[in-house]
């Protein structure tokens, strides 16, 4: 009885033993060209490879490549940031604020904005016109005020009426270089920095 269970067990034991065998060498020989392509031969690549174009080979590892990981320099994810636009104008920077002073008839086409925004921008200057002649004002820059009147965002009769009303000889003009949206859009200057800066500008030019 003992020998029939001991043989039982062994005859177990090596029919176990020859399957693991047998499944061994077929996921071996059959797995080995897949593996020798597959890692291998990646690494091999990762450290062959050249670096991607505008990647930083300073601080690219060979394990970069291999994974695809792209690697650039720091000035260019700050660039790649959501709402980076090298175009951007800051309103609330003086220095994208032009102002001029100029006789009537000035020779200038104002235009509506859309209406989400309101004001006006000048379409263009009549040839020979006094503003032509000036310099100063160009085609697409937003009216922001009038002498010492803001009149940023105003519809289009309103903002003409400051100019028309003003009975002095040569008419403060100011002027924002930049667009609609930079002006009057969500990143745009609030009220009261044009509030203060128009103020500042005319009391400034008042003291002349």
């Amino acid at each position: 009885m003992k020998y029939i269970i001991y043989s039982t067990i062994a005859a177990s034991t090596a029919a176990m033993a020859g399957a693991f065998t047998v499944s061994s060498q077929s996921a071996f020989s059959t797995g080995n060209t897949a593996l020798s392509m597959g890692l291998f031969d990646g690494v091999k690549d990762a450290f062959s490879a050249p670096p991607a174009s505008g990647v930083s080979s300073e601080r690219e590892t060979p394990i970069d490549r291999w994974m695809g990981w792209n690697v650039k320099p720091m000035e260019e994810v700050q660039q790649s940031v959501i709402g980076k636009d090298d175009s951007f104008v800051d309103s609330m920077d003086a220095v994208n604020y032009i102002a001029t002073h100029l006789a009537k008839p000035m020779g200038i086409v104002f235009e509506e904005n859309d209406e989400e925004y309101g004001g006006i921008f000048v379409l263009s200057l009549t040839e020979g016109g006094i503003a032509e002649q000036d310099g100063t004002i160009k085609p697409g820059d937003q009216l922001v005020a009038v002498n010492q009147s803001k009149v940023a965002g105003f519809a289009f009769d309103p903002a003409l009426g400051e100019i028309v009303a003003s009975d002095k000889e040569k008419t403060k003009l100011m002027m924002f270089r930049g667009t609609q949206e930079q002006l009057y859009g969500p990143t745009g200057a609030s009220q009261e920095w044009l509030e203060e800066f128009v103020t500042k500008e005319g009391g400034e030019a008042a003291s002349e």
